[in-house]
């Protein structure tokens, strides 16, 4: 069964949800029933996994709430307001444009304010796609997709299971890692954006993961003079990006 309202669409039931997943539909989330064992849940833990869908597991009175009591049978999905991409299906086809790669991996973006912001100049100023983690990350719902002024819907946006894993192969596929780091060892102007690149942005509050931060080429910062602790990181974001381009237009 199918469920609209002004906020999103829902799916509701065990059959309707699998084929939805099966038939390679953008799911932003499902919402799963705790305490719920067997075959089913094996079945949707392995379908969740292969196409990097977030669960959620909930009391059964949560479900009952969104279903507006309607017979959910323990699952909910939560159909995205967009597609979502691989990023090993993204990136072969910005090589063969012979186009200079530009990605961006939200590490902790979480505010949705601020993750339709960024994709408006990652959008603008030329970034090719944003990778997103299937966890920890900002729901792309209709403030999301407002906030981006429609830049949502014209850049890819690839979620991973693993952003680790995800800059792996970016790196391996020969991208630079960049990252924003308040420790970074380099002004934002030293560095050389020219290159094929996979920026790291982390949040306000944590920054760029230690992982991501030992795995990066090079680690930036963008100078201050004033005494506020830190830019806003859809702020900052849009400074790297501005720096970005300007380098590449002067090439």
């Amino acid at each position: 069964m199918r469920k609209n309202n002004s906020k999103s669409t829902q799916i509701y039931g065990r059959h309707p949800v699998v084929d939805t997943i099966k038939n390679n539909i953008s799911v932003e989330k499902i919402y799963f029933q705790q305490g719920i064992r067997g075959d089913f849940e094996k079945e949707i833990r392995h379908l969740t996994k292969a196409y990097r869908i977030p669960v959620q597991i909930v009391p059964k009175e949560r479900l009952d709430m969104l279903a507006s009591g309607r017979n959910h049978q323990s699952i909910i999905a939560v159909l995205s307001f967009l597609k979502y991409y691989k990023i090993e299906d993204v990136l072969p086809g910005i090589y063969e444009r012979s186009e200079m790669p530009l990605i961006l991996l939200l590490d902790g973006i979480t505010d949705v304010r601020n993750m339709g912001a960024i994709a408006r100049s990652a959008e603008v100023l030329g970034a090719h796609a944003l990778v997103v983690p299937s966890k920890n990350s900002a729901q792309i719902n209709d403030i999301a997709m407002k906030t981006s002024a429609g830049a949502l819907s014209n850049i890819p946006v690839c979620r991973e299971s693993s952003l680790i894993h995800a800059a792996k192969y970016l790196q391996e596929s020969g991208l630079s890692l960049m990252s924003s780091d308040l420790q970074g060892d380099k002004m934002i102007s030293e560095v050389d954006f020219t290159q094929p690149t996979a920026l790291v942005i982390g949040s306000e509050e944590k920054g760029v993961n230690r992982e991501l931060l030992k795995m990066s080429n090079q680690r930036f910062i963008i100078p201050q003079s004033g005494q506020t602790d830190s830019l806003n990181v859809s702020v900052a974001t849009g400074i790297i990006l501005y720096e970005i381009s300007r380098q590449r237009r002067s090439v």
